[in-house]
This record gives structure tokens, sequence and C-alpha cells, in this order.
């Protein structure tokens, strides 16, 4: 397994061997030692390995993600995960702001709290958050789920497309079209099948409720001209 010290090794030489990864290699789990915050961090991988940073790191720690299995021993800074197309990123602490912004597949985990703007314009990821999330979260979000065990700020979902979102906290309140919504069998499912995959034991689907678009922005009218 090769070991890649950031004390010693300039970053850009750990994200060009991870670019420089082809399908079939025998290089397929790497440990980072010593991140001490940087930034973009393992970014653009596109091979199916395993990557652990053994610290915490600063913005957008495996952005571009597709394919690979990224841990975070430690919090991120902003834009963890950002536009990740597929795999899994796991953060062991907090993750600052828009955490999985314009992801478009694939699942983020955030076993401590996030903060705001968590999932901004995702795509389709999924993002589940052990403790809190900040304001302004889901803002614009088109498609996928974001699961949160603790609470969930001011305007959560702002002007949401057709994310789901499900919360088992209290919630601060909504945003502009975002509203609550019945939890039907399929999305426990969808629910269970999260909570499992995120590894998540001390919860039951059943504890959530779930939000969505009304859809009453998606062609503009006059009568909700105060809510744009």
């Amino acid at each position: 397994m090769p070991v890649i010290d950031l004390a010693v090794t300039p970053l850009r030489e750990l994200n060009q061997a991870l670019h420089d990864i082809t399908s079939g290699s025998n290089d397929t789990h790497f440990e980072v030692i010593n991140p001490r915050g940087h930034h973009a961090v393992a970014v653009g991988v596109d091979q199916p390995v395993t990557v652990d940073v053994k610290g915490s790191v600063g913005y957008y720690c495996a952005g571009m993600n597709d394919q690979a299995t990224i841990t975070i021993h430690g919090s991120a800074g902003p834009g963890v995960a950002e536009n990740m197309m597929s795999g899994t990123v796991v953060v062991k602490g907090d993750a600052s702001q828009y955490a999985g912004a314009t992801g478009r597949g694939g699942l983020l985990v955030i076993e401590g709290n996030a903060s705001s703007r968590c999932g901004i314009s995702m795509k389709g990821i999924d993002i589940v958050v052990h403790g809190n999330i900040g304001h302004m979260s889901a803002f614009m979000a088109q498609a996928g789920n974001l699961v949160v065990l603790g609470d969930a700020g001011e305007a959560l979902g702002d002007s949401l497309y057709e994310a789901r979102i499900f919360v088992r906290g209290a919630v601060k309140s909504l945003g502009a079209d975002c509203i609550e919504k019945e939890m039907r069998a399929e999305h426990l499912e969808i629910l269970a099948e999260l909570l499992d995959k995120a590894g998540v034991a001390d919860a039951r689907p059943e504890e959530f409720k779930r939000y969505g678009s009304a859809r009453k922005l998606y062609n503009f009218h006059i009568d909700n001209a105060d809510a744009y």
C-alpha cells in the first residue's frame, strides 16, 4: 500500500499519482498522512481505488470523485466532494460549507455536522449527515437524496426541484416552495437503504420526515411573485 506523506511530498505529486492509475493497477489502496489542511487533496480520482486521508483537509477535497472510496479521518473544509460523479466519500469529522455541491452521483457521508448550503444544486448525489446541517441546505437541489439525522437550519430546500430531503430532527424553517410531504413505503425503503450504506445503526426510517418541492416555482405565476 503506497503511503504518501504530504509533509515531504508535494500535493501535486499525490494527485498526479492518483490520476496515473490505470484499470488493473496493483496500487488500489493509498494512505495519505500529514494532510495538514491542504486544499484539493485527492481530486479527480477516476478509478475504483481506496484513499485514506489521515487528518483534516482544506477546501475541495475529493472533488469530481468518480468510482473511488475516499475517507477523511478528520474534518473537511468547504466544497468536499463537489461535483462528485460516483463512488463514496466519508468525512469522519465535520464538513464546512457546500458539502457535496452539484454532485451528480455516489454517496457522501458526513459523520459529524455539515455547515451551510450542504447539497446545494445536487444533481443525483446521496448525502447522509449524522449530525446537523446549516442554513440554505439543498438550495436548488435537482435530484438525489439528502438525509439528516440531526437538525436543519433556516431555508431548507429553498427553490427545490425533485431532490428528496429526509430529516429526523427539527427544521428551523423551510425555503421557498419546499413543503413537508407524505412518507410513503417507497421512501421508507429508499431511506433504509441509505442509512445502511452510511453505517447508521441507531435510527429508523419511521423517525424521519420527508420534504420536497411544492412545484409552484417551476413556471412563473404572478400569484407566487413574492416567493421568487
